[in-house]
């Protein structure tokens, strides 16, 4: 692409005053879309024979975001069309029933998949490899306890709940290897991969890939969000299979979120209401501004994500009070319903443009989708209002405190609330980034994870250790300031305590 054209492409994506004439935009996404049609073809002849037919249907689906990214201008929601929830588009989750009877329970359960989004690796909190295989509680990593979760499941009654890994170009040949020790168990693992997108350079939006193979350069190659799952499902074979079996739906949640487990009062409504499209959303607190929200919009129940909306609106959008739920991602949908969707080729998600500068230095755009952002592609959907305890993420170190903590313990490889904790919201804990942000250094600053059956806030900055025993409880907030330690003796009650400046325990 030249410069000039380049130029005044830029201006027209991003909304710049200086707008050149219609038909030299329209020149200019053409010329966009071909150039970048002719650098993928390229980069597909730079592969071996056995991998072109992958590479080819990868491309084709990044050739589709890519046109819809610079076609599309203007907002994907215009905020004065934004209706009123209808009643009853969110449901409460203390209103639905099941039966307990064994039998309808198997039937139930023979009809659902049980999917995980495993394309993440663990590098945020200091780890190589995939998320899932952090440990996280007893020795037992994320998948583990996911594992153990369905065997019970089928076990308990007699049914057939498969496990599926939706897994990344990244994650995909450490999951395959973890999941042999699973062989004995009552459980039937399958996995797909997501597509593998090229990332594109924010000047010239092109790819800055110079050949297919990912270890050449692996900043060049992203995993394309989860809302990749659709395509990915269908091009598996997966969803043709699961349907052929008679399954009815599919349960899609974070790898991550250790609240989203199988739950049939869930499970029951989908299948007896006949929705196609079941979101879990939680009531927002002020630490969930950002989530996604609920809206009623052109009469149909969709998604709204912050991105979304405009910057006049975004103090509206995080209103506790004016969208007082957010999005779990935990979603139960049809798998009849995704296939005709597939077919009909009625799929329709907003682009999520991710501006990353990679180490090299060199600033780049990936174009990503939301699973939950095709709820307006499905019929008959429906929120559910679920306890907040379906909805615990372990994105941070300061979230794996808490589930490797007294406040839960394990049944079956499902996380329960200690009956001892007096309120069913969990505390908020910030440790500081320095010394706690990877679970190597932060794990070694614990003699043992304190009690905190009865804390409320937690603020750790600093060079803070932790003896064995100590019990949290309040607000506790604990500072040491640059060049300062702090040592949290071994037995230590901290109640509605501010500790700062330094503090050292010596054993004699």
């Amino acid at each position: 692409m030249s410069p000039n054209i380049k130029e005044n492409y830029g201006n027209l994506l991003f909304g710049h005053t200086r707008s050149p004439s219609m038909e030299f935009k329209e020149l200019t996404k053409k010329d966009a879309q071909i150039s970048l049609a002719h650098e993928l073809e390229k980069l597909a002849r730079t592969a071996n024979t056995g991998e072109r037919e992958v590479i080819e249907r990868d491309f084709d689906g990044f050739q589709r975001l890519f046109s819809k990214f610079i076609n599309e201008t203007g907002p994907s929601v215009h905020w004065d069309k934004i209706d009123r929830l209808p009643e009853g588009a969110i449901k409460n989750y203390n209103d639905l029933t099941v039966s307990t009877d064994k039998t309808a329970v198997q039937q139930m359960l023979n009809s659902l998949v049980v999917i995980k989004l495993n394309g993440g690796l663990g590098t945020s909190m200091g780890c190589s490899g995939p998320k899932s295989v952090i440990t996280v509680r007893n020795d037992l990593t994320f998948l583990d306890l996911t594992v153990q979760q369905i065997e019970y499941l089928n076990k308990t009654y007699d049914a057939n709940v498969p496990l599926v890994l939706m897994n990344s170009f990244n994650t995909d040949e450490d999951t395959m290897k973890i999941i042999r020790k699973y062989s004995g168990f009552k459980v039937s693992i399958k996995t797909f991969n997501q597509s593998r997108f090229p990332r594109i350079h924010k000047e010239s939006l092109m790819p800055i890939a110079k050949s297919i193979r990912p270890e050449d350069d692996m900043e060049a190659w992203y995993p394309p969000g989860h809302g990749d799952f659709y395509q990915a499902f269908a091009n598996s074979g997966l969803l043709d299979e699961f349907v052929l079996q008679g399954k009815k739906f599919c349960f899609i949640s974070n790898i991550d979120n250790l609240g989203a487990t199988v739950d049939l009062n869930i499970l029951n409504t989908c299948l007896s209401q006949n929705h196609e499209f079941v979101m879990e959303v939680t009531d927002k607190t002020r630490a969930d501004v950002k989530g996604g929200t609920l809206i009623n919009y052109e009469g149909k129940l969709r998604l709204l994500e912050v991105a979304q909306v405009p910057k006049e609106h975004e103090e509206d959008f995080k209103s506790v009070k004016k969208f007082n739920v957010f999005n779990t991602n935990n979603l139960w949908i049809n798998l009849d319903s995704i296939q005709r969707i597939m077919q009909e080729n009625t799929l329709d998600m907003e682009i999520i443009v991710n501006p990353k500068s990679l180490d090299k230095g060199v600033n780049v755009y990936q174009l990503e989708t939301a699973v939950g952002a095709a709820m307006k592609c499905f019929e008959n959907c429906i929120g559910i209002n679920v306890p907040r305890s379906r909805f615990l993420p372990v994105k941070k170190t300061s979230d794996l405190l808490l589930v490797m903590s007294n406040l839960y313990s394990l049944d079956n490889g499902s996380l329960v609330m200690s009956p001892k904790r007096m309120f069913p919201s969990t505390p908020l804990v910030k440790l500081g980034d320095n010394h706690f942000k990877k679970v190597s250094p932060f794990l070694s600053r614990f003699g043992s994870i304190p009690c905190l059956l009865e804390l409320d806030h937690l603020t750790v900055s600093g060079d803070v250790t932790f003896g064995r025993g100590v019990s949290l409880r309040g607000t506790v907030i604990i500072i040491a300031n640059h060049g300062d330690r702090i040592d949290i003796p071994s037995g230590a009650i901290l109640e509605n305590k501010i500790v700062s400046g330094n503090l050292r325990i010596l054993d004699h």
